[in-house]
């Protein structure tokens, strides 16, 4: 599409609200990522039953670089039917990347982490208006029943075409408050499209969310559940409601505290709830707490198609929105995937600071979550500093096991040489550092948490901690020391040779077994004089040892190289 279409269709997003704030809402959002970018705008009719979620899943399963991931805004959604909706869809446009993470945080990703850990330690109050952009269009009553004014006129996706029975709210923010107490709650929850004014909702059991618990509270006080879902709003919102926080915190509070200032919330017209001024659209109902209906099949983000169950549902009172309003849509499922990224981000951070600040070990240096495939949740990889003592090791791995009520099935220290993101070099650790007999801990008694449906959902799993770290001085990585693998590259470069992408590692580096001896005869080979090298072995031969026996190389083992 053209430069000048592309304007036109943004210059509709830019604040026309008079409502005093200092933190981006969702169209300041999707403005930045245009001007960064991470945007791409598509104005055609693109079926969001069948083609709209297909369409950006290829840039994770298509071999697309990480930092080439782009956010998608479909301008002229349509349904199967031929059905054309008024509002935009936005997909992968909070955390399609971690470049649009940083885009919608606005800080660098390097100042994530301590604005996480900050904003949980002291959020800020949200502040309460009157007036609010969410609200300049309001359905509700009677209207509702009108064909194109509830549910059946927002443009919402099929995830997963072809296993999917129904359109999901895959972005949906779910806002109750606990019955006894009034703290909100916000959490991330799909929701199935079922009737105009009856919405669908998995309240996520095995994550022992919020607002099952005030589910719960409900039902046994015989009434139901409040709720109102929120459908875009300013990302710090979506960034905090979709991690897992302690049920006494209000997450719009939290996202407060990311930005630094009071989030306006408004009261909901039709239930007790305060939503963020800014949403772009709210839908207001009551969850029923007596009955619940089929519900599923949803891919889920594990990996798998959570299949058909016994769930919840919300009675649409009210939608309210923008005028011009910007249905967001999350692209989960296998990851990576926006629901990986948005997630952790944010959850690295929070185990690192537990780890390093809590429990003081100090040699704690990163903590990575594996996130392709396996949904963050599975394997978590622990770097140490060089020579960090094997008690503070096993404390940090047996702490990792116990933060999170199901993350961590997998836990892996490694050294500072190995890089935490990159699975074959744990692999590798785990191969040639690690002695499973030695180095290998099972903590049972584990919840099995969010994963597919099966036999044992019902029962426990266990924490696998590994020890992968070196036990002592190894040789040299196999290959070519930096300064040559260096020089080759350069040669590369002027040779016009395919653009390279370095994998780690990409040179050879010392793990403190090499004696000055070898060192020297190396050095000799690369001036060729290796010749010399084969007469000083000649003057040690033996008939007193066996083959494969090491040599005893005169001259001490000099300390490591800190140069990978």
């Amino acid at each position: 599409m053209d430069q000048a279409r592309t304007k036109t269709i943004l210059d509709r997003y830019r604040d026309s609200t008079k409502l005093p704030r200092k933190y981006p809402d969702l169209h300041d959002h999707v403005l930045a990522l245009a001007a960064a970018d991470k945007l791409i705008v598509i104005d055609e009719p693109v079926n969001k039953d069948t083609e709209m979620h297909p369409l950006v899943r290829w840039q994770y399963r298509g071999g697309i670089e990480e930092k080439d991931r782009k956010a998608f805004l479909f301008t002229n959604p349509v349904d199967s039917k031929g059905k054309k909706y008024e509002h935009p869809v936005l997909i992968a446009g909070l955390a399609g990347s971690h470049d649009i993470y940083r885009v919608g945080f606005g800080k660098p990703l390097d100042q994530v982490g301590k604005i996480w850990v900050d904003a949980l330690a002291s959020p800020i109050t949200p502040n309460v208006v009157t007036d609010a952009p969410c609200q300049e269009v309001v359905v509700e009553g009677d209207a509702l029943d009108k064909p194109g004014m509830a549910l059946d006129g927002l443009p919402v996706p099929i995830s997963t075409p072809g296993w999917d029975n129904a359109p999901y709210l895959a972005s949906a923010h779910y806002i109750t408050a606990d019955p006894d107490t009034g703290i909100q709650n916000v959490g991330n929850y799909r929701g199935q499209l079922k009737t105009r004014r009856r919405l669908g909702m998995n309240p996520s059991v095995e994550l022992r969310a919020g607002i099952y618990a005030h589910w719960e509270k409900c039902r046994a006080k015989g009434v139901p559940l409040p709720c109102a879902v929120v459908l875009g709003c300013p990302p710090a919102i979506s960034y905090a409601a979709v991690q897992k926080m302690p049920e006494n915190l209000d997450e719009v509070a939290v996202a407060g505290g990311l930005v630094g200032s009071a989030i306006n919330v408004v009261r909901a017209k039709t239930v007790p709830l305060m939503v963020p001024a800014e949403a772009e659209i709210v839908i207001e109902g009551f969850i029923d707490t007596r009955w619940l209906e089929p519900e599923a099949p949803f891919g889920e983000s594990h990996g798998y198609v959570n299949l058909q169950e016994y769930n919840a549902f919300m009675d649409v009172t009210a939608i309210t929105r923008r005028r011009n309003p910007i249905l967001t849509s999350f692209i989960s499922q296998v990851t990576p995937s926006e629901s990986s990224v948005i997630r952790k981000v944010a959850m690295e951070p929070v185990f690192y600071n537990h780890l390093r600040n809590v429990l003081n070990i100090k040699g704690v240096k990163r903590v990575a979550m594996h996130e392709p495939l396996t949904s963050l949740y599975a394997v978590i990889a622990i770097q140490f500093a060089r020579e960090t003592p094997k008690s503070e090791v096993w404390r940090a791995l047996t702490g990792a096991s116990v933060l999170h009520r199901f993350a961590g099935k997998w836990i892996v220290a490694v050294d500072e040489d190995i890089d935490p993101d990159n699975a074959d070099m744990i692999f590798w650790a785990m191969s040639y550092r690690c002695q499973p007999q030695h180095d290998l801990e099972v903590v049972p008694n584990k919840d099995p948490g969010h994963g597919p449906r099966g036999p044992l959902d019902n029962g426990e799993t266990a924490s696998v901690l590994i020890n992968a770290m070196l036990k002592g001085t190894y040789s040299p990585v196999a290959l070519p020391k930096r300064e040559y693998m260096e020089n080759a590259k350069a040669l590369w470069e002027r040779l016009g040779l395919p653009a390279l992408k370095p994998q780690t590692p990409w040179h050879g580096y010392d793990l403190g077994h090499w004696p000055h001896t070898l060192e020297e005869q190396a050095q000799r080979a690369t001036r060729g004089d290796y010749f010399l090298t084969g007469e000083e072995a000649e003057k040690r031969r033996r008939d007193d040892v066996k083959m494969n026996e090491p040599v005893t190389q005169p001259g001490d083992n000099k300390p490591p190289r800190d140069d990978h």
